[in-house]
């Protein structure tokens, strides 16, 4: 594939009969693969993309139930018409994709929830992955495994939350409470270090998927999700090494929390971004592209 080292194109990739969209730049260099947070899309990547480019072949996926993906109603993978919300299903995803329309090792690089998920594409075929990097990896504090190290209320209050979102109208109304532009920008300045990077045009990129057919079910579909694996898990048997940066700043995914994930033997670096949210791709692109090109290309000439 021959792409334009200047122009982000954005392509469609049919998998499991479900449409995937993806942005694709560069055409010479390592391969890199950028997976978004819950919520999020390609788009995240925006600031990283074109930097990246200038040295790589960066692609960047909408996960399947995401972005300008297909977002098939929630139940066990039939092609073509269901798809369970799940880091295993994610994980295949990035596995084929690296498979078919990357062509080689990449260099796999998650935010939040993306982490677990390029993590599992990792762990379930090691050859897709040449290094991985987490920035603010999900900790999943509300799986089920981790609620005993909760405050009452959350051990109480999440699975009650959980129940109640599975009846389909109470999710519906739910999930249009919380997409709207309003409520999304509260989000945000929470989840955000510097509230200069919660622009308009963050707000836009993140509604637009909001509004297709589908992206309630997901939504209600995902965070009725405790279980499945916790990133000490993946950490564990993961096949390749693996950088971590955590913004200092990110009230979702404490970072002294954090910092226990760099103990396993394949995190090579454990890097703290002063005053950062949960995003720093998105808030600190001039922090975070840097660190990941000399990882890169540190790598890449091993």
């Amino acid at each position: 594939m021959t792409l334009s080292p200047s122009v982000s194109t954005t392509q469609t990739w049919i998998w499991q009969g479900f449409p995937i969209t993806y942005q694709a730049q560069g055409d010479r260099g390592p391969a890199v693969v950028l997976v978004h947070g819950f919520g999020a899309s390609f788009g995240h990547w925006r600031k990283n993309i074109p930097v990246l480019a200038e040295t790589c072949r960066v692609f960047a996926l909408d996960l399947i139930g995401f972005g300008g993906s297909a977002k098939p109603a929630p139940g066990p993978l039939k092609p073509g018409e269901q798809a369970e919300y799940t880091f295993e299903t994610w994980g295949q995803q990035i596995a084929d994709f690296c498979k078919e329309i990357v062509g080689e090792p990449a260099f796999l690089v998650g935010n939040s929830v993306g982490c677990i998920a390029v993590m599992q594409a990792a762990v379930d075929r090691p050859e897709i992955a040449h290094r991985v990097a987490l920035i603010n990896c999900s900790l999943r504090l509300l799986h089920d495994r981790r609620r005993a190290t909760q405050p009452w209320f959350k051990r109480v209050g999440a699975p009650i939350l959980q129940r109640i979102l599975k009846a389909s109208w109470i999710g519906e109304a739910f999930f249009k409470q919380v997409a709207q532009p309003a409520t999304v920008r509260k989000i945000l300045l929470k989840a955000y270090g510097r509230s200069d990077a919660v622009t308009d045009e963050l707000i836009d990129l993140l509604m637009l998927p909001a509004k297709d057919a589908g992206a309630a079910a997901v939504f209600v579909a995902f965070t009725g999700y405790s279980q499945g694996p916790l990133p000490e898990d993946l950490l564990e048997v993961l096949p390749c090494p693996a950088i971590i940066l955590w913004g200092d700043k990110d009230p979702w995914e404490p970072i002294d929390l954090g910092r226990d994930l760099a103990n396993f033997p394949q995190v090579q670096k454990f890097i703290p971004l002063e005053g950062v949210g949960h995003c720093p791709q998105d808030e600190a692109p001039e922090l975070v592209n840097p660190i990941l090109l000399d990882w890169i290309h540190a790598a890449a000439s091993d």
